[in-house]
């Protein structure tokens, strides 16, 4: 593999002479600059990363750890972060904890050895039920930077990216209030992460305002028969009148159990959910649904941790941004 030494013997320059005119130095006259690159295409010559990131002590590469590959909402996120990262020279190796607080411990572990420069994460649901943070701190404490997105560590001092969980369940559910909706349910399968209370607690807050309402939670498990579950609720209960899902795939089986029912959406039943544009267009009627913006959230959080690694020696506060939702109203609500 030709270095730049070899290439500076050949052209009789100084390897500071060839590295300026592989970087488009301006320092370099334009028919030396030419020289350099003709020769390296030449030799097909490929920059050194491992003596880069010694040299610079930066390996220009972010560690990324999701929960769970085939959550449609995480893969977005991915996608956001990917995207930022490589307009901003980044590259990210992603590692899946699959809810895992081991797994999640052990990819920290393994990436903190100077593979990357910093994390990005959303925290494993086993982490988050034992409330295990010390994972974080010493990687923080090692010097590598973590920003927190959607499912974050509220007692661990580092950046986040977030969504307005609690006001976008509040407005949705006082939508369904204003529909003149009585009977309104909150169905929820994420009962055990952060998000998922956040968003049972904003239900709560529109309902008991009304001083009239009951809540009514339904909290599905992950050993339950999600179907079963939603199908017993409307057996037992036949003046359900409304419906606000924390998650997908609660709302679009609540939907097509009420149609199923002969409940005629949206006449006499409403129904919400936390979903995306592709999930609602797969619904009859189509879903009404609280957006994300997964997309921009991966965006903002990759802008945080990189403007975070390349300014390491200032003393900045960590940030929280907070992303804002969208109602989305379609033709499961009037």
């Amino acid at each position: 593999m030709v270095t730049l030494k070899q290439l500076a013997k050949e052209l009789n320059v100084s390897i500071s002479t060839v590295s300026k005119a592989l970087n488009n130095s301006v320092e370099i006259g334009e028919d030396t600059a030419r020289r350099v690159k003709e020769l390296a295409e030449l030799y097909n010559y490929k920059p050194n990363k491992v003596a880069l990131s010694l040299k610079n002590n930066k390996t220009k590469t972010i560690g990324v750890i999701i929960p769970n590959i085939l959550n449609r909402f995480l893969a977005k996120v991915l996608f956001g972060i990917e995207r930022e990262a490589t307009k901003q020279g980044y590259n990210i190796i992603t590692y899946i904890s699959n809810e895992s607080l081991d797994k999640e411990k052990a990819s920290l572990q393994l990436l903190a050895n100077g593979s990357v420069d910093g994390f990005i994460l959303s925290v494993a649901e086993e982490s988050q039920m034992k409330n295990e943070v010390e994972h974080f701190k010493r990687t923080i404490k090692q010097g590598l930077p973590i920003v927190m997105f959607d499912r974050v560590a509220h007692d661990v001092l580092c950046d986040k990216v977030i969504v307005d969980d609690f006001d976008a369940t509040y407005n949705a559910t006082k939508s369904l209030i204003e529909e003149g909706r009585k009977k309104i349910v909150f169905i929820s399968n994420i009962n055990d992460i952060s998000v998922g209370k956040l968003r049972e607690r904003g239900y709560n807050k529109a309902i008991l305002e009304t001083g009239s309402l009951e809540p009514f939670v339904l909290k599905i498990k992950k050993k339950d028969d999600h179907q079963k579950k939603i199908k017993s609720l409307f057996k037992k209960n036949k003046n359900i009148d409304g419906i606000i899902a924390a998650d997908s795939s609660s709302g679009i089986i609540a939907l097509n159990t009420a149609v199923n029912f002969g409940f005629k959406v949206p006449k006499d039943i409403s129904v919400i959910a936390f979903a995306s544009k592709s999930e609602s267009n797969h619904t009859l009627p189509r879903l009404t649904t609280i957006r994300q913006h997964a997309k921009i959230i991966g965006a903002n959080a990759a802008e945080l941790l990189i403007n975070r690694i390349q300014n390491t020696g200032l003393d900045k506060d960590v940030k929280t941004k907070i992303v804002k939702t969208s109602l989305i109203k379609s033709k499961s609500t009037l």
